[in-house]
Parts: C-alpha cells; sequence; structure tokens
C-alpha cells in the first residue's frame, strides 16, 4: 500500500472516529474500476478514442511516407541538379519535418486535440456517475460513499453499491435515449 493511501484512511478513520462513536452512519463504497468496466458509454469512449488515435497515426504515417519520398528523390537527384534546385528541396523538405512535427504536438502532445477530447469524456463520464453515486447515496440514506477501488482493503459485500451506481448509470442513459428519439 502506497503511502498516500496510508494517510487517506487514517485520516478517514480519525474524520469518522467521533460519527461512528456518537451517532449511527451509514458508509458504502462503489469500485470505480467495474464501473468502468461494465458501463457501456466508457467502453463507447474509449473505442471512439482509440479511432481517433489510429487516424491520426494513419495521417501522420503519411506524412512521413511523402517527407521519406521527398527525401529519397533529393537524394537521386542532388547531384545533377542546380544548387538552387537543391536549397528549394532542402527548404521543403526542412518545411515538412517542421509540419510533422507541429502536426504531432497538436493532435497527441499534452495539449493536443486528442488529449484534450480524453479529457473531457472523462470529465463528462465522471460527472454521470458522480451524479448517479449521490441519487444512491440520497435514496438508500448512505452519509459516505468511498471508491473502493482507490484504498480500500476490505468492504464487506452488503456495502458495495456498485450494482446500485451501475443501474442508476444505464438507467439515465436509457432516459436520455428515449428523449432523444422523441
Amino acid at each position: 500500500m502506497t503511502r498516500k493511501n496510508v494517510i487517506f484512511t487514517l485520516l478517514t478513520g480519525i474524520m469518522l472516529f467521533p460519527m461512528l462513536t456518537f451517532g449511527q452512519v451509514k458508509i458504502g463504497y462503489i469500485s470505480s474500476e467495474r464501473v468502468r468496466q461494465e458501463y457501456e458509454e466508457f467502453k463507447e469512449a474509449e473505442t471512439q478514442l482509440q479511432l481517433e488515435f489510429r487516424k491520426v497515426q494513419y495521417e501522420y504515417q503519411e506524412k512521413l511516407r511523402v517527407l521519406d519520398s521527398l527525401k529519397q528523390a533529393y537524394e537521386t537527384q542532388r547531384l545533377m541538379s542546380s544548387p538552387e534546385w537543391r536549397r528549394e528541396k532542402e527548404q521543403e523538405i526542412t518545411e515538412k519535418e517542421i509540419a510533422i512535427q507541429n502536426y504531432q504536438t497538436e493532435k497527441v502532445g499534452p495539449e493536443g486535440e486528442l488529449y484534450k477530447r480524453q479529457a473531457q469524456m472523462e470529465y463528462d463520464l465522471l460527472s454521470k456517475v458522480k451524479q448517479a453515486v449521490d441519487k444512491v447515496a440520497i435514496s438508500k440514506g448512505y452519509d459516505f460513499i468511498f471508491d473502493g477501488s482507490v484504498s480500500l482493503l476490505y468492504g464487506k459485500p452488503t456495502y458495495d453499491l456498485t450494482d446500485d451506481v451501475l443501474y442508476e448509470l444505464r438507467k439515465a442513459a436509457s432516459a436520455a435515449d428515449n428523449n432523444k428519439s422523441k
């Protein structure tokens, strides 16, 4: 167990001890890892991101092929060409290399389109999970619901609310689909 998890567990225990000794506190947990695996929208988002990544990867490989072709043509004609032609081709090659680097940065870099898209998808999905957890907590009277995938060493299966959260997520998705079809 990492130091961060130990600290989190200790702080949680310290915070909960007074509540547990003076009143009845209802605590549950979910497995966010299981939600990720079983909730269809997570799977769809992952598939969509993989497709976008493959598309970008294909476009990148195509740009590299064009650059290689340009370099090969330059090498075969370099000795028989004028200095002006060589400078033009060298400039063209340099511009292509810079364009490829820029493409890679804007698509898959830390501030790139794919990174931003993934972050937005995760935010949207985690917001839905949070809403479902809130709904389960309120409807079943839970005071605390923890993510068992993060630091739970043991949890009595009767306090596992993952199925309830998945049910709420599916119910919300079904309601959204019904609203779209109207």
